[in-house]
Formats: C-alpha cells, sequence, structure tokens
C-alpha cells in the first residue's frame, strides 16, 4: 500500500533528514515510526502526502507516485491526525468531522450523516458532542474528533503524528486501546509517529526503529524487542526490553497447566477425597459445560465433609484472564490479586492456569521462536532453558 525507494530529504542548508529510506507498509497494517527528536520519523510521514518534498527516490501509495498527484487531491484522500487534532475553533464538532467529504463535493446532509456516525463510532453521540464546539471538549474528546474527522471520507491511508502525546498517560491509555478496537474494525494502512518505544510496541505491527535519518531496524514490535539488529536499537529499546515483551506476547494454550478440577455439582467429600490423594491443596471448579465458576481449597473441602457440594463452596477467580491476551496482562493479575497462577479462559471456557514458570516459558519459547523463525510451539524448552 505505502511504498519508500531510496527516499531522502535533503535541506537547502545541507542538513539530511532522511537518507535513503526504502520500507513497505502492507495493506492494513499499522506501522509505528519511533525515534528521538528529529530523527527523521515526521518527515517520512509527511512525504507520504507530500507536505513536505523529498529530494530524490519515490514514494508510492496503492502502486501510484504521488509525485504525479495533485497535492491538494492526494491529502484528500488521506487522513491525517496531528497531537491536538488541529480543530477548527469556529466549527462545531460535527462540521470538523464533515470537513473532507464537504471538500470532496459530498452534499452537506450526506456529509452531516457521514460525520454522525463516525462520531458514534470514536464513542462521542452525535446528538450530544455534534453541536457543541472544540472548547467545549476535553483532551482527549478532542482527539476522538481528530480521528473521526480523518477518517471520515474513509481514506485507505491514516496518518497520525504523536496522536496520543497531548493527553494525560490515563486518557492516552483509554485513546489507544479505543483506537486499537477501531483499526480491527475499519483496517486502515496507517503510519504512525511517536518518540515513545512503550506506544511504539503496543500499537504497531511493526515497528520503524530511526536512528539519525535512517531506519536501524524494520520488524514486528516482538523481534525488535527479542533481538535487536545493533547495538543502537537494544539501547533504545531499554535494557528492560524483556519486560516490554511481554506487552506483545500472547497466552496461548500450549502454555497452560492444567490443575485439579471440581465439579459445581459434585459432594465437597468427594473431591476431598480426590483431591487428597492427589496431595492437591486446591482445584478449580468447573460446571456441566466446563465453564469456570471458581476454586475452591482442599481445606474447606475437608471441613464440610459431608455438608453439600462443591457449589456451595466454590469462591470467586479474581485472577483471570481470556486466551491470547498478552503475557503483561496475565502478570498484572496475578500481581494485584497476590495470586500465584491466572485462570485462562476461552469465552467461557476453562482452557488452564498460567503460572510464574509457565509465564517465563512462554516468554522465552517466544524469543526463540523469532530467532529460529518457527512457531512457538515448534521451540523444545529443554534446549531454551539450557542456553
Amino acid at each position: 500500500m505505502i511504498r519508500f525507494e531510496q527516499v531522502s530529504k535533503v535541506y537547502p542548508d545541507g542538513t539530511t533528514a532522511v537518507d535513503d529510506l526504502s520500507f513497505e507498509v502492507a495493506e492494513g497494517e499499522l506501522v509505528t515510526l519511533v525515534g528521538p527528536s528529529g530523527c527523521g520519523k515526521t518527515t517520512t510521514m509527511m512525504m507520504v502526502n507530500r507536505l513536505i518534498e523529498p529530494t530524490s527516490g519515490r514514494i508510492e501509495v496503492a502502486g501510484e507516485d504521488v509525485s504525479t498527484v495533485d497535492p491538494v487531491a492526494l491529502r484528500r484522500r488521506i487522513g491525517y491526525v496531528i497531537q491536538q487534532a488541529g480543530l477548527f475553533p469556529h466549527r462545531t464538532v460535527l462540521d470538523n468531522t464533515a470537513t473532507v467529504p464537504a471538500l470532496l463535493g459530498w452534499k452537506k446532509a450526506k456529509a452531516r450523516a457521514r460525520a454522525a456516525e463516525l462520531l458514534d463510532l470514536v464513542g462521542l453521540d452525535p446528538k450530544t458532542y455534534g453541536p457543541r464546539y472544540p472548547a467545549q471538549l476535553s483532551g482527549g474528546q478532542r482527539q476522538r474528533v481528530g480521528v473521526a474527522r480523518a477518517l471520515a471520507a474513509d481514506p485507505p491511508v491514516l496518518l497520525m503524528d504523536e496522536p496520543f502525546g497531548a493527553v494525560d498517560p490515563v486518557v492516552r491509555e483509554h485513546l489507544q486501546n479505543e483506537f486499537l478496537s477501531l483499526q480491527a474494525t475499519v483496517r486502515k494502512t496507517v503510519l504512525l509517529v511517536t518518540h515513545d518505544i512503550e506506544e511504539a510496541v503496543r500499537m504497531g505491527d511493526r515497528i520503524a526503529v530511526y536512528g539519525q535519518g535512517r531506519i536501524e531496524q524494520y520488524d514486528t514490535p516482538a523481534t525488535v524487542l527479542g533481538a535487536p539488529a545493533t547495538d543502537y536499537v537494544a539501547r533504545f529499546v531499554g535494557a528492560d526490553r524483556g519486560l516490554k515483551r511481554l506487552s506483545v506476547t500472547t497466552v496461548e494454550e500450549d502454555d497452560l497447566e492444567q490443575p485439579p478440577v471440581a465439579r459445581l455439582d459434585e459432594s465437597a467429600r468427594s473431591a476431598a477425597t480426590r483431591m487428597r490423594a492427589e496431595g492437591a491443596r486446591w482445584a478449580v471448579v468447573l460446571g456441566a459445560d466446563g465453564d469456570l465458576h471458581g476454586w475452591v481449597s482442599a481445606e474447606a473441602l475437608a471441613i464440610a465433609g459431608e455438608q453439600g457440594a462443591v457449589g456451595d463452596l466454590a469462591r470467586r477467580m479474581e485472577a483471570w484472564v481470556p486466551l491470547g491476551a498478552s503475557l503483561k496482562r496475565a502478570f498484572s493479575e496475578m500481581l494485584q490479586h497476590d495470586a500465584g497462577w491466572v485462570a485462562v479462559v476461552d469465552g467461557d471456557r476453562f482452557v488452564g492456569v498460567l503460572t510464574p514458570a509457565k509465564l517465563h516459558e512462554a516468554l522465552r519459547r517466544s524469543v526463540d521462536a523469532d530467532a529460529q523463525g518457527v512457531a512457538r510451539g515448534a521451540v523444545d524448552f529443554t534446549s531454551v532453558s539450557d542456553a
């Protein structure tokens, strides 16, 4: 969808902002450009919609050389989101959102209907927020309007320059989550500029790590964190890159242990006898369909004796995550609830438990799998632990 071929930007004073840049962004992919201030990442992005003209090289969008397209027409086909949204202060939220469709000649009713649809999509009720002006919105709300405006004409490409940098950390994380959910629905081809490696890792399908005017590494977040291509990349992503990798490594079924199980309608005595034979101190409580209902201790079952069923003694399962959640989320659940393991579910179905040892194993498998170019399940953990 977006292709850079040996692109350079040299300013009249001799400053080289971008030097011989070549990379591709696939259709529907979100690529983060990350690096320190002045490294050329924003220049790279702005050359796509010709706000900055390259000195040499070729940039294509959907197979078309952008240098052959009228700049104004090109920009109306590419969504653009900047810090603090850049909204027109004298226009209502609805009219701000409808800006590009109106410029493209859409009828007013159609443009406003599209604007209302997009406001609703980004979580702003058009009836409530549409008549307001930007000054009447919070920073996070203005940023949502900026995203809605960029999407209003349904552009195939979206450029985002530090889109979440002007809000506080809590709102920022919320906006990131919302945009990732939105991206899963609309699947735009996105270039997102950030100076924050945490944001780059969290948001990107792939990351371009910039040095001075050059890309030092272009790969998946997991690979950048697990196998930095250069010393510069290793320093940039930080000594805690192993912890950062937790956020891009998911919980898979092969990572889980199978604990003792007690059934909801089973007698306390029966469950206590079986757990004693197994030497188990606790069991996961499941319903008839394998759905998770909580957990029960061997001690509680033994005290109950002949009285009642397992379901009467089950305690709520506080620490749990869905299958496919990040290892970071699973680890956070363990810490938050002071738990020695976290239950994993697929919908309502109980799948297994993730222990600290298994979490570590999953992380090590992930790193080794990237190094070998194989799936995680193909990695022999014995060889990993001996490494």
